[in-house]
């Protein structure tokens, strides 16, 4: 990451940082497949994708298909949120109907009805802090957080001045009731796979640099 931070502090120097120019940079740089890249707050980040996070991943997207067409639900998809610097790649992002791209070609903050977020070990404090703290920023209405090795979720709801004012937190087998929420429907959860307590396989770590 050397490269990016000698250019990241060059643009500093200059008045120039902002998202785009860091992500021009991260799609030149020689990142590993199989890695999800975001930048939260200014500090990138890039962490790789194991079988238990993608599984659950998989499972919150099948059960929002079910019911939404395939352009409302994203995931790995950058979107930009408030606060300093904030690009993130969401794991799963359902966009409101009618949602349209900005003039960038991107999706807009604003048109964000649900995100879920699957922890890995290396970047759950961010999950669990300013990345909840833009979403309610933001005003996304739902935000849900998934814990494989606690085997515990997390709902966030009731946004308004910045935080969220509605929490609710179970284990894996209760059912996720969104029926009363803009995301409208129940989330099964019985069948998302729980990591080990204390595993920690080679690879499951999170690099990146500051910008901020």
């Amino acid at each position: 990451m050397t490269v990016l931070e000698d250019r990241t502090a060059m643009a500093e120097s200059s008045d120039e940082l902002t998202l785009d120019y860091m992500f021009e940079w991260l799609e030149k740089m020689p990142v590993p497949e199989g890695y999800r890249t975001e930048i939260v707050g200014g500090h990138i980040f890039m962490t790789p994708q194991r079988d238990t996070h993608w599984e659950i991943i998989a499972n919150i997207y099948d059960q929002l298909r079910a019911k939404y067409p395939r352009k409302r639900v994203k995931s790995d998809v950058r979107i930009d949120y408030p606060g300093h610097l904030n690009g993130f790649a969401s794991d799963v992002t359902l966009l409101a109907g009618g949602a349209a791209q900005n003039a960038e070609g991107r999706w807009r903050c604003e048109d964000v009805e649900f995100v879920a977020e699957v922890i890995s070990r290396s970047t759950a404090g961010n999950d669990y802090g300013p990345k909840k703290d833009a979403y309610a920023a933001a005003g996304v209405p739902v935000y849900l957080v998934v814990d494989p090795y606690t085997g515990e979720w997390h709902l966030h709801t009731l946004p308004e001045d910045g935080k969220y004012h509605g929490s609710v937190c179970f284990g894996f087998g209760t059912e996720i009731d969104l029926v009363r929420t803009a995301v409208g429907l129940v989330l099964k959860t019985d069948e998302f796979p729980r990591d080990r307590p204390g595993a920690r396989p080679e690879g499951d770590h999170a690099t990146g640099a500051s910008a901020s």
